[in-house]
């Protein structure tokens, strides 16, 4: 008898995601053909941070065709802002425009024979959302209405995944290999010194300990417990394609399983 309930591999696993379609029009930022080859999970813009409706069907196709997972990368109505700006948007109105966005992904998504399968905000939502509680909330709320149990992806104890396991929904804990963490495990706001690793060598080492230890040393020397199941690999920084391959290949080279979680 097979099933995951009967494997006796006993290797840490581990899902590699980016953020991918993060582009608008003429103006492309990730390179979704090259990092659609190493991660297992796709977080596709949806048209609020970038992304735009032929954006979207193309990265919708190149994932199914290589079997890569689908997920709604959700964001605040912020396109000049590529959704990192802080916004209040009444949680009723956030809740429709999640729906909205993940409805939006999923025709494109069904139309190349595959589905979303996941929801992960982006920016500034998916840090307020660590500890805003009603944001958090209507991010469920708008999952919810979009149908299925669809699984949410975030930081691990944050408000987001606390309401969504409230509401039924499975939660799948995110950890980031080129991001600082404070030493209360969370990230260091992108306005700090130092709150983006830029070494490759630190970035894939980061990975390996994360994978293996499920620790990360804080931005100020603390060793922090991260328990993930799932890995960032940021698409918008120079040379991602080539530190994502780095990244999985080291992963792999330290024994670990890389596959999609959903």
């Amino acid at each position: 008898m097979t099933g995951p309930e009967h494997d006796t591999d006993t290797r840490p696993v581990l899902d590699l995601n980016a953020d991918l379609g993060e582009g608008f029009g003429r103006w492309q930022l990730t390179d979704d053909e090259a990092l659609l080859s190493v991660v297992t999970s796709a977080n596709v813009a949806c048209g609020f941070h970038a992304g735009d409706p032929s954006t979207m069907r193309r990265v919708c196709e190149r994932a199914a065709e290589r079997g890569v997972r689908i997920g709604a990368q959700v964001s605040y109505r912020d396109l000049a802002g590529f959704g990192r700006r802080a916004m209040d948007v009444p949680p009723d109105e956030l809740a429709d425009e999640i729906t909205y966005q993940i409805g939006a992904l999923r025709a494109f998504a069904r139309a190349a024979g595959s589905d979303v399968t996941y929801v992960k905000p982006h920016g500034a939502l998916y840090n307020r959302t660590v500890a805003d509680a009603e944001q958090a909330r209507a991010v469920v709320a708008g999952v919810l209405r979009a149908g299925g149990a669809l699984p949410v992806l975030g930081l691990p104890g944050s408000r987001l995944h606390e309401a969504a396991a409230e509401a039924g929904l499975p939660v799948v804990a995110e950890a980031f290999a080129d991001r600082a963490y404070t030493a209360a495990g969370t990230l260091v706001s992108r306005r700090e010194p130092g709150a983006v690793v830029l070494d490759p060598e630190a970035v894939v080492a980061r990975s390996v300990r994360l994978a293996r230890s499920a620790t990360v040393t804080a931005l100020t020397g603390e060793d922090v417990a991260v328990r993930a199941r799932s890995l960032c690999l940021h698409g918008d920084t120079p040379g991602a394609a080539d530190l994502a391959r780095r990244v999985r290949a080291a992963l792999e080279d330290a024994d670990v399983r890389v596959e999609a979680f959903a």
